[in-house]
């Protein structure tokens, strides 16, 4: 029950919705602390006024149910603030890539139709080269920002009454945005109901609890980031949201505030074990380190057990599926042991999830033991692409099943493994890059004729872009040249960190690239080709 009456399930049942967290977490523990963020906590109670602050001055801009709000900024107590005081509308967060050139990120912004943009201090820069373009943007408000754009001007100015919206279980909550087979992002929907399913059954296997002190350093716009976080808080948790992962000061954190769980990329985790002392801290408080995004060899996930000192959990899911599908238990982490080779396993579907392999042309499933591409099928999966319904229909069939592009196998017990990729997506430290984007920027290069831009492997980042170049009549591109040029126009974990040349691509009868052929001699040896 809120101060305006609402009644709203909280953070449990058939009910569950995003706001319903901060809500049923303000009634049921208003002096707990929610959010601890830098040397700022914020209670529940805090939380739910604010939100409820932000909701007003989301209203008096014209915002209303359906709406999308676009967020921009690393991770901070504001994006709650906006996450959760949309929801109280019934508003969509967007949540912009950061990471983004800021010709990308006004393409998301007006894509998504948002009404509101909030930005944090880094990004005014960004701003300015984007204001001209926001085709639908009224309102700009500025975390930091000047006198007459201050978010928290902004939010003291309006009242701290709820809204009142309840809400639905197929209503938009997040549209987080994904990269698509033409390079264009595509703003994956996920409803009330898709993180319900979630949210409401993970909390006891991935071991959080209210006691609970959360680690929330994955960046907000991808679902490692905001889905992780709203198991915690779900679970009513403190989380502990970091804006930057720099490894010192993430150990000192983990060791000194006593973080439970955590969410950690295999790349992060490769360079956290790297600090010198990593494993003499005392991490005693850990419970559970889950992971996934990339992949990670068994040695590096050794030594990172041995760092660490604690439970480990893979997961394996998409912003599609708003975030894990299959789960690989502590329990199978055995590198020493008879199931040794489970490491290489994604584990096993949750038992809410259907999952085969299929022949990806037929849709036929395959036996146990032959590869296809992975299909799954549950409440999780998205609603579709927000405003582009032949994306939505080339990957959700009419029967409710997601095709991952995802190529991989199930042994005898249900376990999943992947082997390779159907789509030609590259996955480079937890991020998607798709080559036609990069080729596109590579191919305007005055020096080049001809571009195939590949995944390769990489013992950090899982695997790297990597263009292959036919030159133009006459011109030696400098790889260098090439790679700076791409940086200009291209987020940097899109550009290339490699530049091969070729004289000429190879090609099948009806003019498409071999990529497979192209790729191969940089994974021989390599077991599992996918991230």
């Amino acid at each position: 029950m809120t101060d305006s009456g609402v009644t709203d399930s909280g953070v449990a049942g058939a009910g569950w919705t995003v706001a319903g967290v901060v809500r049923g977490n303000a009634a049921a523990d208003p002096h707990g602390c929610a959010i601890s963020a830098g040397e700022c906590d914020w209670s529940w109670a805090e939380l739910d006024e604010r939100s409820s602050r932000v909701a007003q001055g989301l209203a008096a801009a014209g915002v209303g149910a359906g709406d999308r709000i676009a967020f921009l900024d690393k991770n901070g107590a504001e994006y709650f603030e906006v996450l959760f005081g949309a929801g109280k509308l019934g508003a969509v967060n967007v949540a912009v890539n950061w990471r983004l050139a800021p010709a990308e990120m006004q393409y998301v912004i007006n894509d998504a139709e948002a009404k509101v943009l909030v930005v944090g201090p880094d990004f005014t820069g960004h701003l300015d080269q984007m204001r001209p373009g926001l085709d639908t943007v009224k309102t700009i408000v500025q975390i930091g920002g000047p006198a007459d754009a201050n978010y928290d001007d902004w939010v003291a100015a309006h009242p701290a009454t709820d809204p009142g919206h309840v809400g639905a279980p197929g209503d938009v909550a997040l549209q987080l945005y994904t990269s698509g087979t033409t390079g264009l992002p595509k703003g994956a929907m996920l409803t009330n109901g898709n993180f319900a399913t979630i949210v409401t059954r993970v909390a006891a296997p991935w071991q959080l609890d209210a006691s609970s002190v959360n680690l929330v350093a994955m960046p907000l716009f991808h679902i490692g980031g905001s889905g992780w976080a709203l198991v915690g808080m779900a679970a009513g948790c403190r989380s502990e949201v970091v804006r930057e992962a720099a490894p010192d000061s993430l150990l000192d954190l983990i060791a000194g505030r006593g973080v439970t769980n955590a969410f950690i990329v295999p790349a992060l985790l490769q360079v956290l074990c790297a600090v010198p002392g990593a494993a003499e801290r005392d991490y005693g408080a850990l419970r559970a380190i889950m992971y996934g995004a990339s992949p990670i060899t068994d040695r590096a996930l050794t030594v990172a057990m041995e760092t660490f000192r604690c439970d480990f959990v893979q997961l394996y899911g998409l912003t599609e599926t708003t975030g894990a599908v299959t789960q690989l238990d502590a329990a199978d982490h055995d590198p020493d042991g008879p199931r040794a080779r489970l490491l290489r396993s994604a584990g096993r579907p949750y038992p809410w999830v259907e999952m085969h392999v299929v022949d990806p042309e037929s849709g036929e499933e395959r036996p146990r033991g032959e590869v296809g591409e992975l299909w799954c099928r549950s409440t999780q999966n998205m609603l579709g692409y927000w405003n582009k319904p032949d994306a939505t229909a080339a990957v959700l069939t009419p029967d409710g099943w997601f095709r991952t592009g995802d190529a991989g196998y199930m042994d005898p017990d249900g376990y999943v493994f992947l082997t390779d990729r159907i789509k030609d997506m590259i996955v480079s430290g937890g991020e998607n890059v798709y080559p036609a984007e990069v080729e596109n920027v590579v191919a305007s290069h005055p020096d080049v004729a001809d571009v195939a831009v590949i995944g390769v492997p990489d013992a950090r980042w899982g695997e790297t872009v990597k263009a292959i170049v036919v030159p133009a009549p006459g011109a030696t591109p400098d790889p260098a040249a090439v790679i700076a040029f791409c940086r200009e126009r291209l987020a940097h974990f899109k550009c290339p960190t490699s530049v091969d040349l070729i004289e000429v691509l190879p090609r099948n009868p009806s003019g498409k690239i071999l990529k497979r052929q192209l790729r191969e001699p940089y994974w021989q040896g390599v077991e599992r080709r996918i991230n």
